[in-house]
């Protein structure tokens, strides 16, 4: 029976210090307890672009639904653009899109990215389909 005693408060022990711990990072980090994380922008590498997608309404503003059909059209704002990649020769080869654009997208692809409580994609500058204007 000691060992048993001894072995629960064994883990009693374990609890209380991985417990400490862990206040230990909500104290060196304000956004641990929130689970924000610590990134404020992200800046894209090579030719990627992030894109932030346009969500179009379901409902008029008379309050009428809209099926999903008839808004199929699959696009996002660009947020933030790399700078591009180098060609053979080391020529820097730019972006095609640029910050504020509104970007036609591909049904599949990307990689989601979340940042805050805000969720984006980023896509390669070639799998963008085009640009639209108003």
């Amino acid at each position: 029976m000691c060992a048993v005693a001894v072995h629960s408060n064994w883990r009693q022990h374990r609890r209380r210090r991985l417990s400490l711990g862990a206040k230990a990072k909500q104290r060196k980090n304000p956004n641990f307890e929130q689970g924000k994380p610590m990134a404020k922008r992200l800046i894209p590498t090579f030719n990627r672009v992030l894109v932030e997608k346009i969500i179009p309404p379901s409902k008029t503003t008379a309050g009428i639904l809209l099926p999903e059909k008839s808004s199929k059209l699959n696009s996002g704002k660009v947020v933030a653009v790399g700078p591009g990649i180098r060609d053979k020769s080391g020529n820097t080869i730019s972006v095609a899109v640029k910050e504020g654009d509104t970007v036609l997208l591909p049904d599949y692809g990307g990689t989601q990215v979340k940042l805050g409580d805000k969720e984006y994609l980023l896509y390669r500058d070639d799998d963008i389909l085009g640009t639209l204007h108003d």
